[in-house]
């Protein structure tokens, strides 16, 4: 079953950020057993050779969405032509760009795709079946994280050909004028309202989760396109438990 097949079942898909260009840190995330992978280059220096790599070496083990690092339609199609299952879009802040999102991503007669030959199009060798089924199966995710984004997210959470709305906790606390406070009362009241419109309109939900924790606090409140931390964050808070571990039993020993 596809990603898009299982976003509209609307049970809980658990992924997880990308962030280091690496084959190895790629393939392994996709061991794992992750719903699906976030390749990141908005954030990340990462550029779209690099996130084409990593999907090479996922090798179809999960989806692999990946974020762009602007809303631009340049972006759209670099993506999209890698071979993706679908894009995740930074900052949205209405309907309209919503809109152009949607259309930039769909092949006609459904948008204004583009078309070329890459890898997605089995460098032509699969070109027919895929601009056959792409606008069937690409996901579209739109980021809400900023204030503007919460004020008109009926008419976002309603636009045709979006499959999901993620909110950025940390993006938002920022537009709200309380950076990185993403537990304070304005930054909850804006996620709530985000929340509720998307449920009345019948629209997948995601967050961002830093730890299983919140991760768990999220689904129980509806939420079900989760992203749970990041490559960065394992590789660290592995390295960091185990070096305190090894010094308290070396202590606890001496």
């Amino acid at each position: 079953m596809s990603l898009k097949e299982r976003l509209r079942q609307g049970g809980p898909l658990v992924g997880s950020l990308v962030t280091v260009p690496s084959l190895d840190v790629a393939e392994i995330m996709a061991r794992v057993g992750f719903d699906y992978l976030w390749i990141e280059t908005e954030h990340a220096a990462m550029g779209f050779a690099q996130a084409q790599s990593l999907i090479q070496a996922v090798g179809g083990r999960c989806p692999c969405l990946v974020r762009i690092p602007d809303k631009e339609e340049v972006w759209v199609k670099k993506a999209l032509d890698t071979g993706c299952d679908g894009i995740i879009v930074p900052q949205i802040r209405s309907a309209a760009e919503a809109e152009e999102i949607v259309a930039w991503s769909l092949y006609p007669p459904d948008g204004r795709r583009s078309v070329g030959v890459s890898r997605a199009h089995g460098y032509g060798m699969a070109f027919q079946d895929y601009v056959d089924e792409a606008n069937e199966e690409l996901v579209i995710v739109l980021q809400a994280e900023h204030r503007e984004a919460v004020e008109d997210i009926p008419s976002i959470a309603a636009v045709d050909g979006v499959d999901a709305v993620l909110v950025g906790p940390f993006d938002l606390s920022g537009s709200l004028g309380v950076l990185g406070e993403t537990g304070h009362p304005q930054v909850l009241e804006a996620i709530e309202t985000i929340r509720r419109h998307c449920e009345a309109a019948g629209m997948p939900l995601g967050i961002f989760a830093a730890d299983v924790p919140m991760a768990r606090r999220y689904i129980e409140q509806g939420f079900t396109l989760i992203a749970l931390g990041m490559d960065a964050f394992f590789l660290w808070q592995s390295a960091l438990d185990a070096l305190e571990g090894a010094l308290a039993g070396g202590q606890s020993g001496g």
